[in-house]
């Protein structure tokens, strides 16, 4: 079993500790998560809540996910990075196959590049990209940055992106996986075609339900399924999930009542991987 550290909601100040504990602990990678801002009238509803709220506030911080990853991969030295996840349609391909290329050269190739057709039409409106095809046009993007990264001149013409022969440099020296997050029918049918999936964090069952489907839909093993699961830590609980089919898991052992200080958090993500990480 992979675990990943989860790091949505810390202080920026915090990131780079723990990027350094992380790789000294044992986890496998870090993920980090996306916005770039919160609009003070919001209407579009979130998807993951009962009520359409969004479990944050216009003052939860948000890194740029590159900058971020570009720093962490600068004080580690085995630490895998993904992020969960990135918002690619609401960006311009060329722009979203520079940064992560780039990331993936000088990180010696530990990135991987989670994706999400999005949710917030406010975001897509103030980057100038359109809400309403983002999902073709994200299906597109990939085939897009996936022919950068080959490096060489390559061209395209799709419905949505269309450009003459180009080169991209630097490039990765390897694939740079691409997972893709959401539970709806299309997001599942769009990982299947991918290299992986991230899934939201689930009671254990509806954990398994949903992974029985994505496993489902790809047919193989050969393929990421990454999971945060609402339950206390379990060694036998995370053996289930891998018989499951789980490969990866999501933690932020950081995010306790009680851990209201820094050394409080760090404290807890070294208790984690004593505990649970090292022995799984």
């Amino acid at each position: 079993m992979k675990f990943w550290l989860g790091v949505a909601y810390l202080e920026p100040d915090e990131l780079l500790d723990m990027a350094r504990l992380a790789d000294a602990s044992g986890y496998h990678g870090i993920a980090v998560s996306d916005h770039v801002f919160y609009p003070e009238k919001l209407s579009t509803p979130y998807p993951y809540t009962h009520d359409g709220s969004p479990p944050f506030t216009p003052g939860t911080p948000w890194p740029d996910p590159w900058v971020l990853i570009g720093a962490m991969a600068a004080v580690t030295t085995r630490l895998r990075f993904m992020t969960n996840v990135y918002v690619a349609p609401a960006r311009n391909p060329f722009l979203v196959a520079k940064q992560v290329g780039t990331a993936a050269v000088l990180s010696g190739d530990r990135v991987a590049l989670g994706v999400g057709a999005g949710w917030m039409r406010e975001e897509f409106e103030q980057l100038g990209q359109p809400f309403g095809d983002r999902g073709r046009r994200l299906d597109e993007m990939i085939e897009v940055v996936r022919a950068l990264w080959r490096g060489g001149m390559v061209e395209h013409h799709g419905e949505h992106y269309d450009f003459h022969r180009l080169q991209m440099s630097p490039v990765p020296a390897a694939p740079v996986p691409i997972y893709c997050g959401g539970q709806s029918r299309r997001a599942i049918e769009r990982a299947s075609r991918l290299d992986g999936w991230i899934g939201n964090a689930y009671p254990p069952e509806r954990a398994v339900e949903l992974v029985g489907r994505v496993r489902r839909e790809r047919g193989d093993r050969d393929f990421e399924v990454i999971v945060s699961l609402l339950a206390r830590p379990d060694a036998d609980l995370y053996r289930r999930m891998e018989d499951a089919g789980v490969t990866g898991l999501l933690c932020a052992p950081w995010m306790r009542p009680d851990a209201t200080e820094a050394s409080a958090r760090r404290a807890a993500v070294e208790r984690f991987a004593e505990t649970v990480v090292a022995r799984l």
